[in-house]
């Protein structure tokens, strides 16, 4: 309102209504200033609001929109928020209540055991139907891996003394053998009962200081000490010098067994236990409770020269020895069908713990020069497949040669007898089965089935309840040789894990057991799963 109209209407207003009028026209005009300016405040903050145009004025962007067609519209600067608050607990409990939810609660519930009792009755029927595992055999330390047999410690290392045998322990290890009978090493003049030292190292072979240190080094790699203390080992007159001295000598070995238990040994071997067992059976008893009985395991290994199975079976009875070396191998050593008979024979009479192998040793000489450098890795095989105790004697592992002594000089590094590969690849071939055996239980205790034999050619199976399966076959004539095995035992085929050829039969490779055939003087050891 401008100032002219408001002069214009006080002037027709009339007199008697100025002083009634007046007051209100004042606050209507107060209220309406007020108005105006309000606005016009308003319109100038949408004015600052709007974005400034190339010409600088506000609003022609607006208007520019508008004629394109577009409309712009505000939307309130603060939304109202739409919340779901879900069902309250009186509401839920009401809603669980009703029939329908009550059926649906019960019917998962009862599925739910169902289900369970279902799972636990397949899972006890499973249980019951699938057969059972055999419980392991109790057996010693030197039923789990080979022995190697150093009859001469000075022939053994080129130190030719205890402390030599100490240095060449990391070598023995690899071999995986299980324990090292030494000796003997005692005092034992040829012949010389009175002068007999059972506690007294020979010097030419070192000193006390020297073998504890040696055992010392052999149990840190797991490998234990068999001590031989045969009497008159080198003399003529018998390992006990006489029927005469026998009870004299064996009363004052028990005294020298005591001795070298606190030492460390963990065994003793003794050679014609047969002649002692006899005269002195009551020393003889003393003899094996000293070495058997306790809480540690220790071995007493028993050696005689008999050679038929017959003969051995019924020492292994009558001594009650933990391992008998005997020489039913090296009788005729290459009649494969004695070899079974033989094998047979002793396997179903005792327990396959008490079975100890060997080809050679003091006076018969290395596996080599038994049966020829070509049929080393085949009696290799054998020894290391048989149900019992491989007995290796030292240098057969790379197919030493006797060269006129019974205690040739152990090879290492030079090239003697055969070049150092072929010597290496022996030992190699040694180790690598020493290691399956110590390892797989049908080997180390499994049962032993003959499969098939002939004047020249043998194949067994060694089996363990649900263990891998083993098969080894040999041929020892100098034409190839074609094996049909057949038996409800063996599949249709196996997979070869070793053989003494690998140019006929390669390692991994599968082979038709209808039809296995073996090459020249070759032997091959094969695996499958068991069958159920």
């Amino acid at each position: 309102m401008n100032p002219g109209e408001t002069d214009m209407e006080l002037k027709d207003a009339a007199p008697g209504d100025a002083a009634t009028a007046a007051p209100a026209q004042v606050a209507a005009d107060t209220d309406a200033t007020e108005a105006d300016v309000s606005e016009a405040d308003l319109d100038q903050e949408e004015q600052e609001k709007l974005p400034i145009t190339a010409a600088g004025e506000p609003g022609e962007e607006a208007a520019e929109t508008e004629k394109n067609g577009a409309v712009k519209l505000k939307m309130p600067e603060e939304a109202e928020e739409i919340k779901h608050n879900g069902l309250s607990k009186e509401e839920l409990l009401r809603v669980a209540g009703t029939a329908g939810w009550v059926w649906a609660r019960w019917s998962l519930l009862v599925l739910f055991w169902l289900g369970w009792l279902g799972m636990l009755a397949g899972a006890v029927l499973i249980i019951l139907r699938a057969p059972q595992c055999k419980d392991l055999p109790a057996v010693g330390w030197w039923n789990e891996g080979p022995l190697y047999q150093i009859g001469s410690v000075q022939a053994f290392t080129g130190a030719r003394n205890l402390k030599g045998l100490q240095l060449k322990v990391n070598s023995l290890s690899e071999l995986k053998v299980k324990g090292v009978v030494v000796g003997p090493i005692h005092v034992a003049p040829a012949d010389d009962a009175v002068n007999l030292r059972f506690e007294e190292i020979s010097p030419e072979v070192g000193n006390l200081g020297q073998f504890r240190d040696f055992v010392r080094a052999a149990r840190r790699k797991s490998l234990s000490v068999v001590l031989d203390l045969t009497p008159n080992y080198e003399g003529l007159s018998g390992p006990w010098f006489s029927n005469v001295s026998i009870t004299n000598v064996a009363e004052r070995l028990k005294s020298a067994l005591v001795f070298w238990l606190k030492e460390g040994v963990d065994g003793v071997q003794l050679s014609a236990v047969e002649q002692v067992a006899a005269v002195v059976p009551s020393l003889w008893t003393d003899i094996r409770a000293i070495i058997q009985n306790g809480t540690e395991k220790r071995v007493l290994i028993g050696v005689t020269d008999r050679d038929r199975p017959e003969e051995v079976s019924a020492l292994l009875s009558d001594t009650g020895v933990d391992l008998l070396v005997s020489r039913v191998l090296r009788r005729t050593p290459l009649d494969v069908t004695e070899h079974a008979q033989t094998i047979q024979l002793l396997y179903s009479s005792h327990n396959q713990t008490t079975l100890a192998w060997g080809m050679g040793g003091r006076d018969e000489g290395h596996l080599a020069s038994l049966v020829g450098p070509d049929l080393v890795k085949l009696y290799q095989l054998l020894l290391l497949t048989l149900p019992g105790t491989p007995i290796i004697n030292y240098g057969d592992e790379i197919g030493l040669m006797d060269e006129g002594t019974p205690f040739p000089m152990m090879l290492w590094d030079t090239e003697q007898n055969g070049t150092l590969q072929e010597r290496a690849e022996c030992r190699e071939f040694f180790s690598s089965q020493s290691e399956l055996r110590g390892k797989e239980h049908s080997l180390l205790f499994g049962d032993f089935v003959l499969l098939h034999n002939s004047s020249s050619t043998l194949a067994y199976l060694r089996a363990w309840d649900q263990s891998k399966r083993y098969l080894a076959a040999f041929n020892l004539a100098e034409e190839v040789a074609v094996l049909r095995l057949s038996n409800a035992l063996l599949p249709q085929q196996a997979v070869v894990v070793a053989s003494t050829n690998g140019s006929l039969l390669a390692a991994d490779s599968a082979v038709d057991l209808k039809h296995l055939q073996l090459g020249p003087r070759q032997a091959v050891l094969l695996k499958f799963s068991y069958l159920g």
